[in-house]
């Protein structure tokens, strides 16, 4: 596990509420390309279900920051990419149950017109730093 600083407010900027402004690290950079709800063997995961489709997407992106030698704790930012900001509070709850509140990263959610199939609710891409 890396060591991370987060800073939730900088000088000058209102304190983020559901993620830190600033992380930074040193050691190995991880990058996790945009993941999609599907399981092991290209299936979708929740057809219309956005809490079923985070949990999915979560459990790729640890599965592929564990091929790197990372974890959720190495994690200093994540990217929504989403066609409904209502699925925002299903994703907030999958990443709880890999992010604690005291290790949230810097984060940006984006609305898009539509993703690469349209039964995809939502892509996760993600940034790691792990110490070494």
């Amino acid at each position: 596990m890396s060591e991370l600083t987060r800073i939730p407010a900088p000088d000058g900027v209102a304190a983020a509420a559901q993620y830190a402004h600033v992380v930074l690290g040193t050691g190995r950079f991880v990058a996790v390309s945009g993941q999609l709800p599907l399981d092991e063997l290209g299936g979708l995961v929740g057809e219309g279900d956005p809490e079923a489709q985070a949990r999915q997407v979560f459990e790729n992106l640890r599965r592929c920051l564990a091929a790197a030698g990372a974890t959720f704790d190495d994690v200093v930012k994540l990217t929504y990419f989403v066609t409904d900001m209502a699925d925002l509070p299903a994703i907030r709850a999958a990443r709880a149950a890999h992010i604690p509140d005291e290790r949230l990263p810097a984060s940006s959610a984006v609305q898009v017109a539509a993703l690469v199939r349209p039964e995809f609710l939502m892509e996760i891409e993600a940034f790691a730093v792990v110490a070494g």
